[in-house]
């Protein structure tokens, strides 16, 4: 369960995303000049301390874009170069806001979604009369069985997060699906 509290960021996530997209190597000639969100999706932190946000970005160019992010209440250690920026929220203070690709918590969320088969955390945000779900923008679904090993992948093989969703049928994937795209497409691979 994802637990967000209402709130102002400053940089938003939007413009955070769009000052830091269009320079990354991952582009592969996608125009980022201006982005759009198409959804998002949430994972768990089971220790509740890292904000897990995966965001679907079009392009310019009619492109997707899949770029995960953590949200970290201090630095995390041995990352500087997957810092995207730290913003300033209302409710929580200062975050730091890392390239979810780089960041272990987000890493093994993804692992243990393609491995279990399950989806995106439930949303709800703080109110003052508790707290009131959320619905999320993107629906995401790993290939394994609950309480099972994933479609082959087994919980220990290498993972690929895709920047570029693509369809697919391998075995051991994270699947999307988020408005105007209904036919669910492959947002990460486990091989091995």
């Amino acid at each position: 369960m994802a637990v967000l509290h209402p709130a102002t960021l400053r940089p938003t996530k939007l413009e955070a995303l769009q000052a830091w997209v269009p320079h990354q190597p991952w582009l592969e000639g996608a125009d980022a000049s201006q982005l759009e969100l198409l959804g998002a999706y949430r994972f768990d932190d089971p220790d509740g301390e890292v904000g897990l946000e995966a965001h679907l970005l079009g392009t310019a160019d009619g492109r997707v874009l899949h770029v995960p992010v953590t949200y970290r209440g201090a630095p995390l250690v041995g990352a500087e170069g997957a810092l995207i920026t730290t913003v300033e929220h209302s409710a929580l203070g200062r975050r730091w806001v890392y390239d979810g690709c780089a960041d272990p918590v987000f890493l093994t969320a993804f692992r243990e979604a393609i491995t279990s088969g399950s989806r995106q955390a439930d949303q709800f945000v703080t109110t003052d009369a508790g707290l009131v779900p959320r619905e999320a923008t993107a629906q995401v679904r790993g290939s394994g069985a609950p309480g099972g090993e994933g479609g082959g992948g087994g919980g220990v093989g290498e993972l690929t997060v895709l920047r570029h969703p693509r369809p697919g049928a391998e075995p051991s994937v994270l699947t999307g699906t988020w408005p105007g795209q209904d036919t669910p497409l492959v947002l990460a691979v486990m091989s091995g």
